[in-house]
């Protein structure tokens, strides 16, 4: 599917809001890949259909996710927020028709992140915590550092989740705190 013809799918599939979102992280991934070398192409699709599942109703989150054999984990069953991400893997791969593994799990993966995450995954996560249209105390400060150091970036969007989580009094996904662990090992502190 050529990408015009899949964006247009997209903007049908989520509120005019979502989409505006969209391509603000279509538009910060593009420059991630750009800086750190990432393919252009790979990195458009995965952004363009992070978000796909977003404006999905819980009940829709979990008739898909069992129509397509997915096997949330408890923590994504119970915080219906974190579903989108792999319900939205499962529907562009089999409602865009999109067969990229990187790419399903780049879209997967973005709301928790993960131990050992690839390139494109790292630049989708962290594409959609700074795209234009976010403003929050911090952005400017992230967006800065995602252009000159992409995992100590990471790290900083990953503490960012883990304070509003906490903040929340919600659970937190053994993902995003492997995702840390490991780069924070890998780097340092």
């Amino acid at each position: 599917m050529d990408y015009k013809k899949l964006k247009g799918k997209v903007k049908e599939m989520i509120s005019h809001k979502r989409y505006v979102h969209t391509l603000g992280v279509v538009e910060s991934a593009i420059d991630l890949a750009d800086r750190y070398g990432c393919d252009i192409e790979k990195t458009r699709i995965a952004a363009l259909c992070h978000d796909c599942a977003k404006n999905l109703t819980r009940e829709e989150l979990l008739e898909k996710s069992e129509r397509y054999g997915l096997d949330l984990d408890e923590i994504v069953f119970y915080e219906t927020q974190l579903m989108h991400g792999p319900v939205g893997s499962a529907i562009a791969k089999f409602e865009l028709g999109i067969d990229d593994e990187e790419i399903i799990s780049a879209i997967s993966h973005h709301t928790t992140g993960k131990k050992e995450m690839g390139l494109l995954e790292k630049i989708i996560y962290l594409s959609d915590f700074i795209e234009p249209g976010r403003d929050y105390t911090g952005v400017e400060e992230l967006r800065k550092l995602s252009m000159v150091d992409l995992d100590r970036a990471l790290i900083m969007a990953f503490d960012n989740t883990i304070r509003y989580v906490l903040s929340l009094n919600s659970v937190l996904h053994p993902n995003t705190i492997e995702a840390r662990n490991n780069l924070i090992m890998k780097i340092g502190g």
